[in-house]
């Protein structure tokens, strides 16, 4: 009969086939440190006050049970680095194929330039659905800035969206 920790480890890995093949070497280290950073009492796995002491770390300390209740029943079991891993591979696998956001894009674009004007792309994230937030568009601006001219190269938007990085020229 296995141990608790061979039935732990076996829970953990179930449904993650090949989860380190989504990713490049670079970003599965990025994975293990955030991890780390996030497994404050270092035992492999994250838990409930894990989370409370992350948010605790970063400024944010009325955190409501429910909430962090709610993020770890996103996961089937306990919460080791290759449950972790494939949590954001499903994460990142549930984001829309390029083409899709890339089509949603071009309706912006009725010229097929592959670039926005700034000004209008700004205006409908503040003032449309999920309204952008001044920092999140800063931050937009400062990993996609527009050219001299105001334009966006969405297509480039759309490239890092759907694989994590640019494309190289």
């Amino acid at each position: 009969m296995p141990g608790k920790k061979a039935k732990r480890k076996a829970a953990a890995d179930s449904g993650s086939s090949n989860v380190f093949s989504m990713f490049d070497q670079t970003q599965i280290q990025e994975f293990k440190e955030a991890f780390t950073v996030i497994d404050q009492n270092r035992d492999g796995i994250i838990d409930k006050e894990d989370l409370r002491d992350t948010f605790a770390a970063m400024g944010r300390l009325n955190v409501k049970n429910e909430e962090l209740d709610e993020m770890i029943k996103e996961a089937n079991g306990p919460i080791n680095f290759t449950v972790f891993l494939t949590m954001f591979g499903e994460k990142l696998k549930g984001a829309d194929p390029e083409d899709v956001i890339t089509g949603a894009f071009k309706i912006l674009d009725p010229e097929g330039k592959g670039t926005i004007k700034k000004q209008f792309l700004e205006e409908l994230l503040t003032t449309q659905c999920d309204r952008f937030s001044h920092d999140e568009i800063k931050n937009m601006w400062t990993a996609f800035p527009p050219d001299v001219a105001g334009n966006v190269d969405y297509k480039n938007i759309c490239y890092v969206i759907t694989h994590g990085e640019e494309k190289e020229e």
